[in-house]
């Protein structure tokens, strides 16, 4: 019997979400379980396991059809041990030595990367990037990550750290980062960054504002408050959406000036805001962008959504294949 299955695993510190794909990257089943991490996130390994066990029993399909499973997990990989370290928020204080225990849960091959690389692989290979060998995928969420894939292959740098776009300096000595150092990207184009700059601007702003006020009377601001506000033409949520976008743009055109991708793609749930966000952005990559790049890389907009773990994940499988 063939193998033509891939068996793809996002894991992250609320869910577990899983997926069994054709070769060719097409989900033809999905599934989510809650991610256990008390007791030192003991629990989420024996987890994975029981769950591939009994989806596939379910389904009535052979193990002998499984080509092998990829994971993306947060953490630092070790893709040669197949292990992680400094997955905090999965209550992992020690490496996790996962490649063996899945493997030997399971019965199958198993490989694992870091789940940013994990996401920015499947935006490549069946998202937005439409499978053109240089693409390089930032996420904007609570932080912001980020992927790159240049002549096929994700860059991972000597020591994992490759891709990490949210730390890019963007303002010398501005913002204090979660990483310890000043002015990182993330902490002015994250979810949590846009709302920091949003009461940073209501603090020196004098006119007539909706999102002023909110903020004024300590009413809840989110990032999305902020962007709805701004597309109905709120004056200090422009301020702040207009600045936020400068900020992503000068950086995206730094990137696209060191690597010439084919494809920037903007994922994360500060994305939702679309097309708004991306024509602001995109003119202020175009400003700071080599002409000859500016002709040949393009900023979009992320289309796979939460599926880019999975798929991205199950595309390492395929070395088994």
């Amino acid at each position: 019997m063939a193998k033509d299955k891939l068996i793809g695993v996002d894991l992250g510190g609320t869910t577990i979400k899983f997926a069994i794909l054709t070769k060719d990257g097409e989900i033809q089943d999905k599934w989510a379980i809650n991610t256990n991490i008390l007791d030192d996130g003991q629990h989420i390994v024996p987890d994975i396991v029981s769950s591939i066990n009994s989806r596939l029993q379910r389904l009535e399909l052979p193990k002998d059809r499984i080509v092998g499973i990829g994971m993306g997990t947060p953490g630092t990989v070790n893709q040669t041990e197949g292990s992680v370290k400094a997955a905090y928020n999965l209550n992992w204080k020690d490496t996790q030595y996962l490649r063996q225990a899945i493997s030997e849960g399971t019965g199958f091959e198993f490989a694992l990367d870091n789940d940013a690389n994990s996401a920015a692989i499947g935006e490549q290979w069946k998202g937005a990037g439409e499978n053109n060998p240089n693409v390089v995928f930032v996420t904007l969420g609570t932080g912001v990550g980020g992927g790159i894939v240049a002549d096929g292959k994700i860059i991972r740098g000597v020591n994992g750290a490759g891709g990490e776009l949210g730390h890019i300096v963007v303002e010398p000595d501005g913002y204090l980062c979660t990483c310890g150092n000043r002015g990182c990207l993330e902490q002015y184009t994250s979810a949590t960054g846009v709302v920091h700059l949003a009461r940073d601007f209501a603090d020196e702003f004098e006119g007539q504002s909706e999102l002023k006020s909110l903020l004024d009377n300590g009413q809840e601001v989110t990032s999305k408050i902020v962007f709805d506000l701004a597309k109905q033409d709120d004056v200090l949520a422009v301020r702040v959406v207009d600045k936020m976008a400068f900020y992503l743009g000068y950086a995206l055109a730094s990137v696209a000036n060191t690597l010439n991708p084919a494809y920037i793609v903007i994922g994360g749930g500060v994305s939702a805001a679309g097309k708004f966000l991306l024509d602001k952005v995109d003119k202020h990559f175009k400003k700071y962008v080599l002409s000859t790049v500016r002709e040949s890389t393009e900023l979009k907009l992320a289309v796979l959504g939460n599926d880019a773990g999975v798929i991205g994940a199950a595309s390492l499988a395929r070395e088994f294949a």
